[in-house]
């Protein structure tokens, strides 16, 4: 009876124990859980201020969410590292981690988790297949709907009006664009506000009603700046800046591009820093600083070739990880049946053969713009050329008529000092008669009429010579002011 009173009271202080500690780890997974979601949190927030910061934070929340076993925390962190590499322009990492996100949100049925990342897989694909994009987008929105998340409502409208916006589907696009803007402006989202701004904005410029977009892109500027959304300061600049250049303001297309370029620098994104280049060639040529042009343009040819190949390698490691996903979702349906399996590798196959199509497409297209970089190159060297030509021809007609304007003043000068001569000679001879004529008068020393013939005689002499000197002044032809120098 004693035993087995000690070993119940054994028993009872195990128990006690077992509890206690039990409940220490379920408290310190509870904090690490928390911690997991603020490192997600925060990783999110920074993604357009500081993508390479938002992947360092979420591979923290990762580890920690591997170590105390946070399915949904973990498969969060792959997403957002997904989105940091996205920001960073590094497609194929961005889609593997969106493809372990999206395996983990499936497996544990988290319909919005598989929402979120069919959002962000959507983004991916907007720039090499729109109509896949479209279906991503359209996929998020009917299950944020059936939620009811506000916030993941307003971004997929925004994804679809991205997607239509490059098939030129203006209308609908913008149609998206305010639905969205709408629902983040009663959210108070200040990052959807200006990314639905400057989306608006972009429709305008592409509309060419460059005062309306210049009026939408300003305050979008103005809001990114305020909410330190430096990628997005980047991209709403290089639209701002095209626009002034299409009105012909020059000097704040100026500004706002070398803003622009800056924080496209601090984000390091090659492609805007790119984009930022071909317009200040654009902007070059418009002021028809055509030594400048030229100079961009060669910029521009060495960084498209670069920048292709980088795009390229991109998408085809995108192609290549989603045709992964395909095969091993082919694989487990082949395992539960065969013959849906084939159907699922015929579909496989012709993707491949439309990728492969796209790809070549891909290749023409950028041969095709390399072709015309440089016959627009060739026909500004031509044009410069023709400057050069024409500002030969002027300076050669320059000095014909300084050397005719030389010869002319010479001939003047030499008429001046021939008059000078007349003045001293031909002229005050009659004159000083004259004056000896008036002496005899006034002395009385003869008749005025036996005088009359000589003045007569002396007038008509100064009339000839002033006549000869006037003909020769205004006579081109004689190069002296006597006949009888001729």
């Amino acid at each position: 009876m004693k035993y087995r009173l000690l070993l119940l009271f054994c028993f009872f202080f195990w128990q006690l124990a077992t509890a206690s500690s039990f409940n220490l780890r379920i408290d310190d997974q509870i904090a690490d859980s928390v911690d997991v979601k603020r490192l997600n949190d925060a990783a999110y927030q920074n993604r357009l201020t500081d993508p390479a910061q938002s992947i360092s934070n979420a591979k923290k929340a990762l580890d920690l969410a591997q170590k105390i076993k946070f399915i949904a925390g973990e498969a969060e962190s792959y997403r957002v590292i997904g989105i940091g590499f996205y920001y960073l322009n590094q497609r194929d990492s961005a889609i593997n981690n969106y493809l372990k996100s999206l395996s983990i949100y499936s497996a544990s049925n988290n319909r919005l988790g598989e929402a979120k990342v069919s959002n962000n897989m959507g983004n991916l694909w907007i720039d090499v297949d729109y109509d896949k994009a479209l279906f991503f987008f359209k996929k998020t929105l009917a299950i944020a709907q059936k939620f009811k998340k506000e916030e993941l409502i307003a971004g997929s409208y925004l994804n679809i009006g991205n997607a239509y916006y490059r098939k030129k589907n203006y209308s609908i696009a913008l149609k998206n664009y305010e639905i969205s803007s709408k629902i983040f402006n009663d959210l108070n989202n200040p990052i959807g506000i200006t990314q639905s701004l400057q989306n608006r904005g972009v429709i305008y410029y592409s509309i060419n009603n460059f005062y309306k977009a210049i009026e939408i892109l300003t305050q979008a500027n103005l809001k990114a700046k305020a909410y330190e959304l430096n990628s997005s300061v980047a991209s709403i600049n290089l639209t701002l800046t095209s626009s002034f250049i299409a009105i012909g303001n020059y000097e704040l297309a100026e500004i706002y591009l070398e803003e622009g370029k800056a924080f496209a620098k601090l984000v390091n994104d090659a492609k805007k820093i790119y984009d930022y280049t071909y317009t200040k060639y654009e902007l070059e040529y418009k002021k028809k600083d055509y030594a400048q042009a030229i100079i961009y343009l060669k910029e521009v040819h060495d960084q498209d070739s670069i920048f292709y190949k980088e795009n390229i390698a991109s998408n085809i490691n995108l192609i290549q990880q989603t045709l992964k996903q395909q095969q091993v979702q082919s694989e487990n349906e082949r395992i539960i049946e065969n013959q849906r399996n084939a159907k699922k590798l015929t579909v496989a196959a012709v993707t491949v053969l439309i990728l492969a199509f796209l790809l070549i497409f891909i290749l023409v297209k950028s041969n095709k713009k390399s072709k015309k970089s440089n016959e627009e190159l060739q026909r500004l060297n031509d044009e410069v050329k023709q400057q050069k030509n024409n500002v030969d021809r002027i300076n050669q007609k320059l000095e014909e008529i300084i050397t005719e304007r030389t010869k002319d003043l010479i001939i003047k000068n030499q008429k001046l000092g021939e008059y000078s001569s007349h003045l001293s000679h031909q002229i005050r001879a009659p004159v000083a008669t004259l004056k000896g004529l008036m002496l005899l008068i006034q002395e009385d020393a003869v008749e005025f009429g036996e005088i009359i013939p000589q003045i007569n005689k002396c007038v008509d002499n100064i009339d000839y010579q002033i006549l000869d000197i006037n003909d020769a002044l205004h006579d081109p032809t004689r190069y002296h002011l006597n006949r009888k120098n001729q």
